[in-house]
């Protein structure tokens, strides 16, 4: 069993698609209690694939989990459906910005709220901690949210989330499709919400770069493995860190075709 501080587990596991396609080799890493952690890497590396297998979705796009365990805290999530493991506090938030489009802003962030059999007093107190950590939600509360910008959509789903009053998130590829400002502002509400309401993060994110700006501790992902870890200060300093996935080595910056050559030195591989 893992210690009090430790919210889960993921233990040597190995998924497929289809019973046919393999998507993780065993992948195997902790979260522990208040921490943000980054699984990294390029599109197709499994990191959507681990998010998905961690909050039990991964049956509903035909995925299975062939071996290895998920814990959260100390409960198989594989015995659990998605719902259950929602109101027991791990919830995620899809790649894409899944919002209710027809719907307002405001009635999205309460849907998250009803989908914990929240009363109507403590969904109303929810929504003004969440447009308190929002401010622009506050404004666009009666907006339709298919009519809001990106990053309106991705702080409305976040929102939601939050309404389910979440001990951890998990955050897929949060930065994708934003301008550089709201992604910033973004992660910048990531931070707030880890510090002040104790909310864990498991952020799966292309961006290396600001990813370990925020993360304590991160994992790279290559082909559904897992190819280095580190604090996360340290891997940003890692020179195999910033050649494949920040484009700098110690002479600088590396054009994309010095990058691409390089690649076939890769130590792990």
């Amino acid at each position: 069993m893992p210690g009090n501080d430790v919210i889960l587990v993921v233990d040597k596991v190995h998924a497929t698609y289809n019973h046919a396609i393999t998507a993780l080799h065993g992948v195997s890493f902790e979260l522990r209690r208040g921490e943000i952690l980054a699984l990294l890497g390029a599109n197709g590396a499994g990191k959507s694939t681990t998010l998905k297998a961690v909050s039990n979705l991964l049956p509903a796009e035909r995925g299975q989990i062939n071996a290895g365990t998920i814990l959260f805290e100390g409960s198989d999530v594989t015995r659990r459906k998605p719902g259950d493991l929602v109101r027991a506090g791990l919830v995620q938030v899809l790649e894409g910005r899944h919002c209710f489009k027809s719907l307002t802003v405001e009635e999205n962030l309460v849907s998250g709220g009803i989908g914990r059999s929240g009363r109507r007093a403590e969904i109303n107190q929810d929504l003004e901690k969440i447009y308190d950590f929002f401010p622009r939600l506050a404004e666009k509360r009666r907006t339709l949210a298919g009519l809001t910008s990106g990053g309106e959509q991705q702080m409305t789903a976040i929102g939601r989330a939050l309404m389910a009053r979440p001990s951890m998130i998990l955050l897929d590829e949060p930065s994708m499709g934003l301008a550089p400002q709201l992604v910033e502002e973004i992660f910048e509400i990531v931070k707030r919400l880890n510090e002040k309401e104790k909310v864990s993060f498991l952020l799966a994110e292309q961006n290396t770069n600001i990813a370990l700006r925020y993360a304590g501790y991160g994992y790279i992902l290559e082909n559904g493995r897992v190819v280095m870890d580190g604090e996360g200060k340290a891997l940003a300093e890692n020179e195999d860190v910033k050649e494949f996935y920040l484009g700098f080595s110690s002479g600088g910056r590396r054009s994309f075709r010095d990058v691409k050559s390089y690649r076939r030195r890769k130590r792990w591989l």
